[in-house]
């Protein structure tokens, strides 16, 4: 959801990738709920971050403490930025449950991008 959040928000001005220590497949719920907002993350895959080690990125987000702890270092000056959320995915309730906190979670990383990000800076290479 963040990459689809910060493509569609800041995409003139960051260069996004997104990337997890142990991916799995796009959910349906943030499918669905991103969908509410007229963004089509549908097409997104879900990658791992080993496929971009060695690269140089301006920032790196992290949102979960998980992530925090086995992101790898990236070369170059990169900037960490992290903020733990909760994990929409790992709720095992009803559909209307599920959707509620993947909406939920979707406006928590919406407002934590838009505040932690700069707001003028031209193509920085960021990963989520």
């Amino acid at each position: 959801m963040a990459e689809g959040l910060l493509r569609h928000d800041a995409g003139e001005r960051f260069d996004v990738e997104s990337a997890g220590t142990k991916p799995s497949q796009v959910r349906p719920e943030a499918v669905a709920v991103m969908r509410e907002l007229g963004i089509d993350i549908s097409g997104h895959r879900s990658k791992h971050v080993d496929e971009f080690a060695g690269q140089r990125f301006d920032y790196v987000l992290t949102v979960c403490d998980n992530a925090k702890e086995s992101c790898p270092i990236f070369p170059g000056a990169t900037t960490t930025i992290h903020r733990n959320f909760e994990d929409p995915a790992a709720l095992h309730g009803t559909e209307q449950e599920r959707l509620c906190l993947f909406r939920r979670v979707r406006d928590e990383i919406r407002q934590y991008l838009q505040a932690s990000l700069p707001t003028r800076q031209e193509n920085p290479r960021t990963t989520l």
